[in-house]
């Protein structure tokens, strides 16, 4: 058996499974796999998870690690009460600040001004003459001042803007609105100080929109690349102290979405590919973001939300590999995306893999692959629940070590919730370095916990510690 932080591949994968991984976890596999009855199962009662005793010190020194990313929603400072100055910004090597919008010209602009330049915190003087920024991007500012290697960078899109409002669809299918697209990102990244700029199209739909997004994203880089040139000459830099400003996107994981994208060309564009592993209708979740707050290319692999509310069945949400014994419970697999990924020509060290740092629940339910009646409150929103509240009270922490995964499981209120524990977290990190991978991404970093049991300050010192660069 081997122990958290191991990753056995699966041998030969295809792009629609991979097989089982040889070896599993050091643990007990938290359930029985049958049917409700009258009699429900016995589920063990212990767990194998322990949260770290102490906290590793972050490493020292420039770009001295694998890409350590975080999403951070600029509704966070409302009901979630997640302020700018609580993120780990000395854990991550990039942050990006969500959302910006973009209307049907292309023309990119803030989609909450009093959050992201007007908002007044408690060190904001109200004094100041001049045109002055304040709000979360302000915030971010100090946040770079006292983490030299922390880059910054504006996400643009989303679910609700590009799924369910189609906002990029018209800016693809004119050559002026993607001029028009690259010049305004210029002018955010000119404006407010970002260091580069991640787009986050939900999702091309067919072959056309595909070739329109590689055609919006070669434009955003020859713009970026031409502003730093300017910069340059203008202040006199060497060549070696040109800036580099960074572009990424984040990649679908359903076959649905990126048989649609030329992944081999976009690789060739982008400093890096956060993966989203989504393989489902996100709707609900996304509106729930909108209404809260309402009042180098780079790419993203989101390896999570494979299973959830959508689902007739309770499953993992984040698994690494299938469930032989019980595929009801792994609809999908980050592995099988990732292989496909790579076999498309996308660079290794330019994929981030994508980690969730929050759990979908299912309740009345009496194990994985299992039927369900229900979704639980949530943190926010129903059936969603911030990593900072699990487990919740009464419930224990199991690893499948067949599926790679771990889940809670209350036996009394027969309450089931999927997510990353720390230690499965520390295990896909072992992944990512096996595959040779560019890093990690967490969406988004107001759900973690905070102190000893976090798992982006747990995994960031812990093995991310090899240099990929920007």
């Amino acid at each position: 058996m081997m122990g958290a932080g191991e990753w056995y591949p699966p041998s030969q994968p295809s792009d629609s499974e991979a097989s089982s991984p040889t070896n599993g976890y050091t643990g007990t596999v938290g359930h029985p796999h049958t049917k409700p009855t009258d009699n429900p199962p016995s589920y063990p009662t212990t767990t194998k998870y322990t949260a770290p005793t102490t906290i590793p010190k972050p490493p020292v020194g420039d770009r001295d690690g694998y890409r350590a990313v975080g999403y951070y929603g600029n509704w966070d400072i409302y009901a979630r009460n997640f302020t700018p100055q609580q993120i780990p910004a000395s854990r991550l090597t990039h942050l990006l600040y969500s959302f910006a919008d973009n209307r049907p010209d292309g023309t990119v602009f803030l989609t909450d001004t009093f959050a992201d330049v007007e908002k007044h915190w408690a060190t904001d003087s109200w004094s100041e003459s001049g045109n002055n920024m304040y709000g979360s991007l302000k915030q971010l500012g100090l946040l770079k001042q006292k983490n030299r290697n922390l880059k910054v960078m504006l996400s643009i899109g989303g679910w609700t803007y590009t799924n369910e409002k189609k906002h990029m669809d018209p800016v693809g299918a004119s050559a002026t609105a993607i001029q028009t697209f690259a010049k305004s990102c210029v002018d955010m990244v000119r404006n407010y100080g970002f260091d580069g700029i991640d787009i986050d199209w939900e999702y091309p739909q067919d072959a056309t929109q595909g070739l329109q997004f590689l055609a919006m994203l070669r434009e955003t880089r020859k713009s970026l690349d031409a502003y730093a040139d300017q910069m340059s000459r203008n202040k006199g830099y060497a060549e070696e102290a040109k800036p580099k400003f960074l572009l990424s996107i984040a990649a679908p994981a359903g076959e649905a979405n990126y048989k649609n994208m030329p992944l081999k060309e976009v690789g060739e564009v982008v400093d890096f590919v956060n993966l989203m592993v989504r393989c489902f209708n996100h709707k609900k979740r996304a509106h729930a973001y909108l209404v809260e707050w309402n009042g180098l290319v780079l790419t993203f692999l989101q390896a999570y939300d494979y299973a959830g509310a959508w689902d007739k069945t309770t499953g993992h949400s984040s698994n690494l590999a299938p469930s032989r014994s019980n595929p009801k419970s792994t609809p999908y697999n980050t592995d099988s995306v990732v292989q496909h990924y790579l076999r498309s020509g996308v660079p290794s060290q330019k994929l981030n893999l994508g980690m969730p740092l929050y759990g979908h629940a299912f309740t009345n339910t009496y194990g994985l692959g299992q039927p369900y009646n229900g979704n639980g409150k949530g943190s926010f929103e129903a059936g969603i629940y911030d990593f900072k509240d699990l487990p919740l009270e009464g419930a224990t922490e199991y690893w499948d070590e067949e599926a790679y995964a771990t889940y809670s499981y209350d036996n009394s209120s027969h309450m089931l919730v999927s997510y990353d524990t720390v230690e499965m977290a520390l295990t896909k990190v072992g992944y990512i370095k096996q595959n040779k991978l560019g890093g990690a991404m967490w969406w988004e970093v107001s759900g973690d916990k905070i102190g000893k049991g976090s798992i982006i300050t747990n995994v960031r010192p812990s093995s991310l510690q090899e240099p990929y660069g920007y």
